[in-house]
């Protein structure tokens, strides 16, 4: 019997209205949840799009990847290992390398406990054309490991040859997607950028950016405007809170930019301002508390590291470039500028 033009009746109706209220970014996370939550109740998700005879590749590095149901990305295990160069197989105890991996580099204090438990529990999965179960990684910890063994490094906290190697190998491949975004590179590789969703942008603003405008927390802390004032050649006084103008175009550059395409351009357009065209409150204000605000803490503390173990402005931003590149092109007046004067 057709139902055209016929009301869906009772909760088919209120279903029906809450589904046509979710925005795109909401409606991709609910499918992600419940992709997740058919894994734990089947133990396995599918894959439907695949890269096995065409990898994610990163200068010399092949990596397989794939996109499961509920849209999310993973990097195989045997290619994140290779990736970052470390011997296949398991440890005399048993573990998998990625494992003691993870526990070495939260003992030194160098990964949160959330990324060493992602790289101790891979995602199972059934490749698209069937075969056996594989295992795999979220596409994004890849960056966010590479992030903070290369951060380690700039702060001569990388002990032993195996992990200077391991550190070598970050460093190849945050050059060759950071700019793109390993989502991006993911969705190339497995063809689901013909089908992925426009609002791709949107969900990752989504994410970072708060719809209401949170309290004041002193953010920045006082290391932060310390090691800015030395790497610029001006004298810092601890009791003055005055900053020079510029700073908030260096801050910009070196913090905003780096956090996630997109993000200072939509804190920009939804700060309010005052008459004088001047933000009323702190970009830090607007970020989301579970991903933007968390992420912005994370990386002013690789900034501060690095700034440490710089000589001038320039130095710093060669570092800074390599352990947390930008992720657009630089425009305007910053882009030429080179940390001389004011």
């Amino acid at each position: 019997m057709s139902t055209t033009g016929k009301k869906a009746p009772g909760r088919a109706a209120g279903g029906l209205a809450r589904s046509a209220s979710l925005t795109p970014a909401r409606k991709t996370e609910i499918a992600r949840r419940a992709a997740l939550a058919k894994q734990e109740a089947s133990g396995a998700l599918r894959a439907t799009h695949g890269s096995d005879e065409t990898p994610l590749v990163i200068g010399n590095i092949e990596i397989p990847c794939y996109v499961l149901e509920g849209e999310i990305r993973v990097l195989s295990q045997r290619g994140l290992m290779t990736g970052l160069g470390l011997p296949r197989g398991s440890t005399p105890s048993g573990e998998d390398q990625l494992t003691v991996l993870a526990n070495l580099l939260l003992a030194e204090g160098l990964i949160t406990p959330d990324m060493a438990l992602t790289l101790k529990k891979p995602i199972v999965f059934r490749p698209k054309h069937g075969g056996r179960l594989a295992h795999g990684y979220p596409a994004t910890v890849l960056a966010d490991l590479c992030e903070a063994i290369l951060a380690a490094r700039a702060a001569n906290r990388l002990q032993g040859d195996r992990m200077q190697l391991i550190a070598k190998q970050c460093e190849i491949l945050i050059r060759g997607f950071a700019r793109v975004g390993i989502i991006a590179l993911v969705d190339e590789a497995t063809g689901f950028q013909a089908d992925r969703a426009r609002q791709a942008l949107a969900q990752i603003l989504e994410a970072f950016v708060a719809t209401e405008l949170q309290p004041y927390v002193q953010t920045f802390p006082i290391e932060y405007y310390k090691e800015l004032f030395r790497l610029r050649g001006l004298p810092f006084s601890p009791d003055s809170v005055k900053r020079p103008q510029y700073f908030g175009v260096l801050t910009n550059d070196i913090v905003y930019k780096r956090l996630a395409p997109g993000v200072l351009d939509e804190l920009k357009r939804v700060t309010p301002r005052n008459e004088d065209g001047r933000p009323k409150a702190k970009y830090f204000q607007r970020l989301t508390t579970n991903v933007g605000y968390p992420k912005l803490q994370q990386h002013l503390g690789k900034v501060i590291a690095t700034m440490t173990f710089s000589t001038d402005y320039e130095d710093f931003k060669a570092k800074l470039d390599r352990v947390a590149p930008r992720m657009d092109l630089p425009q305007g007046p910053e882009a030429e500028d080179v940390g001389t004067g004011m």
